[in-house]
C-alpha cells in the first residue's frame, strides 16, 4: 500500500506572519474523542497546572489519567462522560498561541456548535474510526460528522481539519484510514467544502497530536502531526480593503469641550459625539464620506479615536470612535458605511439553521438581531431544506431541530444585509423566539 502523503500541507497552506493566536473547535459526534484530544493537546504542550495534573492523577487511581476531564467542567459532563457546553482552553507552543473550544457532539447541543464555530478561525472535526464499517466499498460517516462539517462550512470557518481517532484500536490502520479518507473527501467534494487536511491521530495514546508518527504508522501515513497542521494555517484576517462597515454600538458624549474645526464642528455647548463600534469591513480615516444607515443621511468624518486617543486611521477588526463633521440622529443599532454600498430591505433569502426543539413555520414573528439592531421578523417561505445524508434540496413546510434550509425573511424595518460571503457580520442574525427568548436559529444572507 502506497503511504499517504501530505508533507506539502504544511508549506501550501498560507502562515500567518504575525503569528496571530488560532481560535479553532472541535466538532463531530458523540464519543469521537474531542475532549481527550484537547487534553492531550494540554498535557503535551504542558499546558496544564501541577494543581489540576495532581487531582487526575488522583481522580484516576493508578489507572491511566483521563485526559477529557480538562474540558469537562460541568458535574453532568463528568458523571455522564459527554461534552454538554462549550469549554474553551488555551495553549501555546513556540511558534503559536491557540484558544480551543470543545463543541458538544449531541445533536440537542448543536446551537452550541454553531455559536464556537461562529468565530473560529478553524474546524477540526473528529472521525471515530471504530463507528466505521471500512470493510465495504464506500464508508459511511456519521450524521454528526456530516452535520458538523456542513454547518462549519456554511459558518465560513476558513480551515475544515478532519481527524480521524482511534485508530490505535485497529488491527490494520493503514487500509481503514485510506477508506475513511476516501469517504471524507468524496462527501467534502459533494458538500463544495475545502478540506485542508485528513490527519490519522490517537488522541488517548498521543499517536500523531503533537509528533509526527515513527514505527508501524509511518509506513502507511507521511504527513504532518496535527499540531503541525494548526500551527500552519492561517488566522481570519478581516478584509480592510473596500467598502466601509461599522455597526454602532454605542454613542458617546464628550464632557463639554468646546468643538474644533469650522462653523459646522464649533459653538457655545457644542458636544461633538463619537459613534462607537467594531469595524466590520474596510477602513476609516479623517476627511472620508460616510453614510447612515437605515436614515441615509450622510456626513463627512471630521476625526477618528482609538483606544482613548485620536488617530489617523482605523481598519476592520479595531475598535472605532467615528466623530462626524455634523450632527446627525443616530443611535445604537445603525450602520456607518461606505455611501452606497449597501442599500437597506425588508425582504431577502438567507440559509437558516434551525436550533429550536419547536420547528420553524412561515407566518411566526420572531426577533432577529442584525450587528446591534434588533427588529421583529417572520419567514415568509421556506423553499426547501437540507438532506445531510444525500445534500440533495427536499421541499419543506417547516424546520425542525438541527435541520438546515433555504429560507425568505421579511422583516419589520429595513436592514442593510449584505451576502454572508463578502461580510460575515453584515451578511449573519441570530433569530430568537419572541415568547421564550431562547435563541433558535442563525441566518446566514445568500
Amino acid at each position: 500500500m502506497n503511504a499517504v502523503t501530505d508533507t506539502h500541507l504544511i508549506h501550501d497552506i498560507e502562515v500567518d506572519t504575525h503569528h496571530r493566536a488560532l481560535r479553532f473547535l472541535t466538532a463531530g459526534s458523540v464519543d469521537d474523542g474531542k475532549s481527550t484530544l484537547i487534553g492531550r493537546l494540554l498535557f503535551d504542550s504542558r499546558a496544564i497546572l501541577a494543581d489540576q495534573l495532581d487531582t487526575l492523577e488522583k481522580r484516576a487511581a493508578g489507572q491511566p489519567i483521563d485526559l477529557s476531564l480538562l474540558t469537562d467542567g460541568l458535574e453532568a459532563e463528568r458523571e455522564q462522560g459527554i461534552t454538554i457546553d462549550v469549554a474553551y482552553r488555551y495553549f501555546a507552543t513556540k511558534t503559536r498561541k491557540f484558544i480551543i473550544a470543545d463543541a458538544p457532539g449531541h445533536e440537542q447541543y448543536t446551537r452550541n456548535m454553531v455559536t464556537a464555530a461562529a468565530g473560529s478561525d478553524a474546524a477540526v472535526v473528529l472521525v471515530d474510526i471504530t463507528k466505521l464499517d471500512t470493510a465495504v466499498d464506500e464508508v459511511v460517516l456519521l450524521p454528526q460528522t456530516r452535520r458538523h462539517s456542513l454547518l462549519a462550512h456554511l459558518l465560513r470557518v476558513p480551515s475544515i481539519v478532519f481527524a480521524v481517532n482511534k485508530l490505535d484500536a485497529l488491527a490494520q490502520p493503514g487500509p481503514a484510514f485510506a477508506a475513511v479518507s476516501k469517504a471524507l473527501r468524496a462527501f467534502a467534494e459533494q458538500a463544495g467544502i475545502a478540506v485542508t487536511a485528513i490527519v490519522p491521530v490517537s488522541a488517548l495514546r498521543g499517536d500523531n497530536v503533537t509528533q509526527p508518527l515513527d514505527g508501524e504508522w509511518a509506513t502507511w501515513y507521511q504527513g504532518p502531526s496535527l499540531l503541525q497542521v494548526l500551527e500552519s494555517l492561517p488566522g481570519v484576517q478581516e478584509k480592510v480593503e473596500g467598502q466601509l462597515s461599522i455597526p454602532v454600538q454605542y454613542v458617546a458624549r464628550d464632557s463639554g469641550e468646546q468643538g474644533e474645526g469650522d462653523g459646522r464642528m464649533a459653538g457655545t455647548g457644542y458636544q461633538p459625539r463619537a459613534l462607537w463600534g467594531r469595524i466590520a469591513h474596510g477602513q476609516v480615516k479623517a476627511g472620508d464620506e460616510v453614510q447612515i444607515l437605515p436614515s441615509g443621511q450622510t456626513a463627512i468624518v471630521a476625526e477618528v479615536r482609538h483606544a482613548g486617543e485620536t488617530v489617523a486611521h482605523c481598519v476592520a477588526g479595531e475598535s472605532a470612535g467615528v466623530v462626524l463633521d455634523r450632527q446627525l440622529d443616530v443611535s445604537r443599532g445603525d450602520w456607518i458605511v461606505t455611501p452606497g454600498s449597501a442599500t437597506p430591505t425588508q425582504s431577502f433569502e438567507a440559509t437558516l439553521a434551525w436550533l429550536d426543539t419547536e420547528p420553524a413555520v412561515p407566518g411566526r414573528k420572531y426577533w432577529l438581531r442584525h450587528g446591534n439592531r434588533w427588529v421583529q421578523a417572520r419567514i415568509s417561505a421556506i423553499e426547501h431544506r437540507l438532506d445531510i445524508h444525500s445534500l440533495a434540496e427536499q421541499d419543506a413546510q417547516e424546520l425542525k431541530v438541527n435541520e438546515i434550509g433555504h429560507v425568505r425573511i421579511e422583516t419589520q424595518s429595513p436592514l442593510p444585509v449584505e451576502p454572508y460571503t463578502a461580510n460575515r457580520l453584515g451578511g449573519s442574525l441570530i433569530v430568537v423566539d419572541p415568547t421564550s427568548n431562547r435563541t433558535s436559529g442563525a441566518l446566514l444572507v445568500r
